[in-house]
């Protein structure tokens, strides 16, 4: 019930630009990087989310701050070019803060020490000392004022699975694990693939407009929705006997449909079949 509600307490306050620093590259830096560090499941999860959260909140000040100052056309393409070049520049040095905050809050026994990060950094030829790597870590908790122990999709999966074990369906839990946490990587490695699949579903089109891909932003954005779609792919890769049970506990479980769950599934089996044939 907790994370339901904050499911939905996000979703109704998504910026226009959220996703935006979910694309594939950004995902995958984070996700190698945490490898390695050997930093667990949980924190590499954590840390995009950070990093989404942060960037979109820096970039809305960055714009407010120009857009108060300058004309307006001119102005805005000005403003805009400044907080690109800005955050461009300063970009890596926040993906490795988020990591490091992210690493902090799951790892306290094995965090990313400033050394660690620093000497990173320096082999990409940056060379920030470490009081700008500190001061990279308190601007990430000052602008998301602190509020940075935020849940993550592996944290709705996870809980979800539990549930499912409780009311009695008989899976192979270990396997099942394994294999959703693959998928959900997978997820968010093809993001905008598999988003786009459901979308062209959902609007029965293969041209979705503006207004509806706008629309759409709030299906990207729910990690309930995203959980509950990568645990029903699991279940059909890996005991499909058992999935119509597992759709309608899931059903049951967070209200989302069954026809949902069946079209989320559908477009993550295809993106990994890689085929446009049912």
């Amino acid at each position: 019930i907790h994370l339901a509600t904050e499911n939905e307490q996000y979703l109704s306050v998504l910026p226009e630009q959220a996703g935006y620093f979910k694309e594939t590259r950004i995902v995958e830096f984070i996700f190698l990087l945490s490898e390695k560090w050997h930093l667990d499941q949980s924190t590499r999860y954590q840390a995009v989310e950070l990093l989404e959260r942060f960037m979109n909140k820096q970039v809305e000040q960055m714009c407010g701050d120009r857009g108060n100052a300058k004309g307006h056309d001119q102005g805005q393409r000005s403003s805009w070019s400044s907080v690109r070049d800005q955050i461009a520049n300063t970009f890596v040095l926040r993906l490795v803060s988020c990591v490091q905050l992210a690493s902090k809050l799951s790892l306290h026994y094995s965090r990313v020490t400033t050394d660690t990060a620093l000497k990173f950094l320096q082999s990409l030829k940056y060379s920030y000392t470490k009081q700008e790597l500190l001061e990279s870590e308190l601007a990430v908790l000052n602008t998301l004022h602190f509020h940075i122990n935020v849940s993550t999709p592996l944290a709705y999966m996870e809980l979800l699975l539990e549930v499912l074990g409780y009311n009695g369906c008989l899976l192979p839990a270990k396997p099942l694990h394994q294999v959703c946490v693959q998928l959900l990587d997978f997820c968010y490695l093809t993001r905008e693939t598999i988003y786009d699949t459901l979308l062209k579903i959902a609007i029965e089109n293969s041209t979705p407009s503006q207004l509806q891909i706008a629309k759409f932003l709030t299906v990207k954005e729910d990690f309930m929705l995203l959980a509950v779609g990568v645990i029903s792919a699991g279940v059909f890769i890996l005991s499909p006997g058992h999935w119509e049970q597992v759709v309608e506990h899931l059903n049951c479980i967070t209200g989302i449909t069954p026809q949902s769950i069946l079209e989320f599934s559908y477009a993550v089996v295809k993106r990994i079949v890689g085929s446009t044939t049912p």
